[in-house]
């Protein structure tokens, strides 16, 4: 629990989760507090970070959008006037409802946290954790996300490269990040400084004390939280963002907390548990959970091969930002091209002919190729470390596993 003095709040707590860990049920019942305002994912922090990283198909050029605002914003102090405009947001969206705290709950924060902790290092953060078995049956039920078979790394490291390809599943890939990177990023930071941690089992088991709990956390005085309607949602149904099956539940319950161990099969247990750990479930409480799992047919395969992913995710994600040296460009589709080739062929007020069109047809092709050699590079790399790992694993005499 935080120290506060309550007259001199921070006018923003983060909350930090994965998706379909329960933030959003968590931020709903903070906001039934009359201080509390909890908006459906501002997004914010991430939008500021990536200040000046446009779109590759920006008009005036993705590369000499990001030069010239790093050289004009490196001439002054950046960090407080990115700090500035976010206080300004979070002042007025506060100020319009007359409340005083806002709790800014946004997915892959646990991207961000350097830059969090440089930006509002006196601000509180609220973490929430669930297991990681439960969030990827939820992933599986509401998104549709498949657990690709650990056992076949070239699916998983397949998968990976979509994002650097741009192809249609790179949700799949990022939800799959958010266990294998983003789970023991916030497993890490739960002992960081003005930080409350709430366990989503607990929160739905005991709802009334675990919101007190926090908003005293918050230096907030406590309010009788029985009285905390799930039905209040009018804010929820306005936006597009926040978890939609809320707007479904009248009551909080813990039904949702053993519905994995009937949604998931044990390849897609297995799946989990090479991605995530048994280190870090046992760490995070959930030794119980992974019992479960193990008698129902799971193999703990040792940490070698949980690293193994956690490696391929870095690679990726670092060559996304620009930390290989590479750089990332998207091409446009086949069917996107020959689309616009028609439209162009067509409307005659275009200023350039079907010659520069084919020009830039044929450039798209050749940064797409360039693209598929850098990925599948990548892809090659990481299946053969996650093989080689699998391997040795196989090799140790029985009962060292």
């Amino acid at each position: 629990m935080m120290n506060q003095d309550a007259n001199h709040l921070p006018a923003v707590c983060f909350l930090l989760g994965l998706p379909r860990s329960g933030t959003t049920l968590l931020a709903h019942l903070l906001q039934s507090h009359p201080d509390i305002l909890a908006p459906p994912e501002p997004w914010l922090m991430l939008a500021l970070e990536a200040f000046g990283r446009v779109d590759h198909r920006h008009p005036a050029g993705t590369s000499m959008v990001q030069a010239a605002t790093s050289e004009f914003l490196g001439r002054i102090d950046r960090t407080g006037v990115t700090r500035a405009f976010a206080d300004a947001a979070y002042g007025q969206y506060l100020a319009a409802v007359g409340k005083r705290t806002l709790i800014d709950k946004t997915p892959r924060y646990w991207t961000v946290l350097d830059f969090l902790d440089l930006l509002y290092p006196e601000a509180p953060r609220i973490v929430l954790m669930r297991n990681p078995y439960a969030i990827a049956a939820s992933l599986k039920s509401t998104w549709g996300v498949p657990l690709l078979a650990a056992s076949s790394p070239p699916a998983i490291a397949s998968c990976v490269a979509d994002i650097v390809l741009g192809r249609p599943t790179p949700a799949i890939a990022s939800s799959l990040a958010d266990l294998v990177l983003g789970l023991p990023a916030l497993a890490a930071y739960r002992s960081e400084l003005h930080t409350q941690v709430v366990q989503y089992e607990v929160l739905v088991t005991h709802p009334d004390e675990e919101i007190r709990r926090v908003v005293a956390g918050l230096g907030h005085a406590p309010m009788d939280m029985s009285s905390a309607p799930l039905a209040q949602t009018e804010y929820l149904r306005s936006s597009a963002f926040g978890d939609r099956k809320i707007l479904e539940k009248k009551t909080v319950d813990d039904r949702s907390v053993r519905a994995w161990q009937t949604e998931l099969c044990i390849e897609e247990m297995q799946v989990v548990t090479d991605l995530v750990g048994a280190q870090l479930l046992i760490e995070l409480g959930y030794e119980q959970d992974l019992r479960f799992a193990e008698q129902a047919g799971v193999v703990d395969k040792g940490p070698e091969v949980t690293e193994s992913y956690r490696q391929l995710f870095r690679s990726c994600w670092d060559f996304l930002e620009g930390k290989t040296g590479g750089s990332f460009d998207i091409s446009t589709s086949d069917a996107e091209l020959n689309s616009t080739g028609q439209q162009a062929q067509e409307n005659s007020s275009l200023a350039f002919g079907p010659s520069i069109l084919l020009q830039a047809q044929r450039l798209a092709a050749s940064k797409r190729e360039e693209n598929l050699r850098v990925a599948n590079s990548i892809a090659a790399q990481l299946t053969e470390a996650l093989t080689a790992a699998k391997a040795a694993q196989d090799a140790l005499p029985e009962g060292h596993s």
